[in-house]
This record gives C-alpha cells, structure tokens and sequence, in this order.
C-alpha cells in the first residue's frame, strides 16, 4: 500500500469478477503480466482491457508479434465488439531485408537485427500514438530473439521503465509455450495473474485464475473459475461468507404439513441449512417441494436448482401432487433452473445461487441433488470447503438452504458419495420399510441444531394429495434398519395403503 496513504489510481479491466480480485483493477503506469497456455484467454481479456479504456475516452495500443490485425479484428467480432479509433493495432512484423535469404548478415545473427528493430519500432509506435493504456502481445516472441535470459530479462526492463516514464499502464501477455521454469518477468513486472485450463475425463475444459503477485496491493488470492463465452471472458471469484452478513428474524419455516412440523420442532429456523437424506425414490425432492411450495404460497421468494432430473418430467411429477412449480414461476415467485453438471464449474454455479439471492432476493434454497453437484467439481477434495462456504452465504443472508443426497443402496446398510451431515443444521433421514409385505417409507430427524424435535419416526406417503405423515412408528422396532419388528395390537400405519394384516 502506497506510505502517504492514498490509493493508486486504477485502470478497470471490464472484465466481470476481475475487478473485484484485483481489489478495483491494474494500478495505473505500472507493468503487469497476463500468462498462460494458449487458448486460456489471453487475448480476449487484453481486448477487453483496451475496450474499457477506449470507452472511458483513454487512446490505447494494441501491439501484437504474433497474430495479424485481422485475426484479432475477427477474435473481438466473434464476441460482438469492434476495436474503435481510441485504440490502434500494430501489427510489429519483421523488416522483409531478414526474411529474405539473399540478405541476411553472415557475421551478426538475425536475432540481434530483429529484437533491436522490434524493440525500436515498439517505440517509435508508442510515441506516435502516446496511448495511456498499452498490450504487448507476446512475451515468447521477444523472449526468442533475445536468444538468453540476460539479453531478455534487460530488454524487459527498458521496456518497463520507458513505459513507466510515460505513465501508461501496460500489459505483457506470455503463452508459456517456452520453458515453464522461466520466471524472468514475474520479478520485472508489478503483478502477476495467471490463466490456466483443465481437462477432466468428461465434459467441456475448466479455466481458473490466479493473482500470484501484486505489489503493495491486497487481493483476492487463491483460484477463481472462468469462462469464455460469446460476450467475452466472465471471472467468478471464490465465494467468501465472512464478507456476507445481514441481519434477519429468527422465524420459523412452516410446511404446511402439521405432522411434519411437528417432527420438526415446530419448523425448520430461517437461515438454517436442511440435509434431506436417503436412497433413491424415497422422496427427498418431494420433501424440498413442500416447503418451497410453502414458501411461496406465504408470499416469499425461491430457486430451485436441478442437476439430476430434467424440468419437464419434474413439472408433470410436481403437478400431479398438488406442486404448481410452472404457476409459481410465472407469478415471480420461483426460479428454477437445470444445470448441466458436465459444463458447470462450482465457482459458477455459487454465483448463480448469489446472483438469484441477491436480485430477487430468495428466502428458500433447493440444491437437488449434491450428488450432481459432486460430479461438477474437478478435484473431489474441494467440495466439501465450496459446500461450506455456499452454505454459510446463504445462512448469513436469512435464506433456508434444502441439499439432497441420494445413498446408495435400498434396504439396511446405507452409504453417502459425500458425509456433509456436520455442516448441515437439520437431518431429515428417509428410509425403505419392510411391513406386511410392502415397501413403506419412514421419516426422522436426527439432528437439529436450533431448538428440539421429535426422536420419533413416522411413517409418509406420497400421492395424488401430495405428502402426508402418520402417527409416530411407537408399535415397530428396527425400521431404520428396513426390516422391523412389530409388537402391537392397533393398527399403526398410515390407511389407504393396503395394510390388510388379514
């Protein structure tokens, strides 16, 4: 940070997200470096840059060795841009006396003409055109005719300082296409942001950022996801919950299910996190349905987000329990989306969910189901710290999180592709039953952080009425673990299921 304690001014890259990383954007007249493979997106941030200080009425330069002005020209179109008069290509190519065979110099290498030329014609073209931004597109290009890294780290740092002297705020793009241990402009230059991508074994590449260097400016460290799209290259910086707080009452979510809330305590608190736990088919989405339902018939706001069922099947399934999930969304009242596990980095996803918290301020979060959402992370290991961190967003901002995990297996033993039960405030667990020669279902709650609930399990159903519970199971033993006992003498379960003991 600057000793006299004035801020630096910034120039803004437009890029969204990066900004924020950044802490407001590159500080003006310093050099920085914007490196990574080719087809990270280098070169649409760069233009992007350059667009942001040609719209804010500042003369900019874009000074490329590697590509033609045509191929740039039609990289900014495939976006829907065009590079106006405020910022001016150079297209540096080599003087035709080197590329002809007849007059190359027998004593000196061409390399030694071709960096002073080029070097001198970078001048010459800054100086005509005197722009206030500048982009040097591409490092590896100067780095080969500098032939050793004595030559290129020299050339680097007159640049640095002839630009500094000039006040223009300049960015280097590398392509790392030479030796990756060559790190002779991270010390030249102010700051560093590093651009990779990342193939998995399924679904479209992922590309993530990082700011590995900035002098004398706090940033956002660490990866942030991106992507590239037509419109230019959208950076999702990492959710931090610590900086989202607001303040709310600590109601009461009803169901509308009198049974259901009762095994609840009374409701589920607002700004909790719900897990609904159990094997495929027990109902967990129907669960989530109810209260989402609720919610919006009270007048309050909700999203639900599908990975794992398409909208359709779910609307007609919704339907035919008394779930107008198509009304409900036309009236404003809910946001539903099915998200595409394959393309869908977790960086983008939680900015979906804050983008819809935010705007329309949702009271009521359904991630259906976690299990899709695993499939969506590239590195396993980090799920559980993108499941804390959205959680606790959306605790802070009063919103009532419902996650679904689907075990695996039916009857007895049952086993999670993720244990997040110690994040999650309130358990639901859904079982299978064996009774009477049917297959029943079972609800309990095994965990609720604020306030008590029933240690009872109830039997439910799910038809054309939608969702009802029975009286507590208090005549069978073992339904948790699918094959219980009964030793009672009244009916116990639900009517209208075909429990003909006869």
């Amino acid at each position: 940070m600057d000793i006299s304690g004035v801020q630096p001014q910034k120039a803004r890259t437009g890029v969204p997200g990066l900004d924020d990383i950044l802490s407001g954007g590159l500080t003006v007249g310093h050099v920085f470096l914007l490196e990574g493979d080719p087809g990270t997106g280098k070169t649409t941030v760069a233009l992007r840059f350059l667009q942001e200080g040609a719209a804010a009425g500042e003369t900019c330069l874009y000074i490329t060795l590697s590509e033609t002005e045509q191929e740039l020209r039609n990289g900014a179109a495939s976006h829907g841009w065009t590079l106006d008069d405020n910022i001016t290509v150079f297209e540096l190519v080599p003087a035709e006396s080197l590329l002809d065979a007849d007059q190359q110099q027998s004593l000196l290498y061409s390399s030694d003409l071709e960096l002073g030329e080029a070097a001198a014609s970078i001048i010459r073209e800054f100086e005509r055109v005197k722009p206030s931004r500048v982009v040097l597109d591409s490092l590896s290009e100067i780095r080969l005719l500098a032939q050793s890294s004595l030559r290129y780290r020299r050339q680097i740092l007159a640049l640095k300082h002839y630009f500094a002297r000039h006040g223009a705020t300049v960015l280097l793009l590398d392509d790392r296409t030479s030796e990756t241990s060559d790190k002779t402009a991270h010390s030249v230059v102010h700051g560093v942001v590093l651009l990779e991508e990342l193939t998995p074994v399924y679904g479209a590449e992922r590309r993530r950022l990082r700011v590995s260097k900035y002098r004398g400016q706090a940033f956002r460290g660490g990866y942030h996801d991106l992507s590239i799209k037509t419109g230019g290259v959208t950076v999702f910086p990492r959710l931090v919950a610590s900086e989202h707080r607001k303040s709310f009452p600590r109601t009461q979510m009803k169901s509308g299910v009198p049974e259901l809330d009762a095994l609840l305590g009374g409701g589920i608190e607002q700004g909790s996190s719900t897990l609904l736990l159990g094997p495929a088919g027990t109902g967990k989405s129907t669960f989530s349905l109810q209260f989402i339902t609720a919610a919006c018939l009270r007048g309050e706001k909700a999203a639900i987000y599908v990975f794992d069922e398409e909208l359709g099947l779910l609307f007609d399934r919704a339907k035919a329990m008394g779930f107008d999930l198509e009304g409900l969304r036309d009236a404003g009242l809910l946001h539903i989306e099915q998200l595409d596990a394959a393309e869908l980095s977790p960086g983008e996803f939680a900015q979906r969910v804050r983008r819809q918290v935010d705007s329309m301020q949702a009271k009521a979060i359904v991630i259906d189901s976690l299990n899709g959402y695993q499939a969506a992370m590239p590195e396993e290991k980090a799920l559980i710290l993108h499941i804390h961190e959205l959680i606790q967003y959306l605790n802070r901002q009063g919103a009532n999180t419902f996650l679904a995990i689907a075990q695996h297996g039916l009857i007895s033993e049952m086993r999670s592709p993720v244990d997040i039960t110690y994040l999650a405030d309130t358990v639901i667990l859904l079982r299978y039953f064996e009774a009477l020669g049917k297959v029943r279902r079972a609800v309990s709650v095994i965990k609720k952080r604020m306030g008590g609930h029933e240690e009872t399990i109830r039997e439910y159903r799910i038809s054309e009425q939608g969702l009802s519970l029975g009286a507590p199971l208090e005549q069978f033993q073992g339904v948790l673990r699918g094959v219980p006992s009964f030793f009672g003498t009244a009916e116990p379960l639900l009517p209208g299921t075909d429990n003909d003991r006869s």
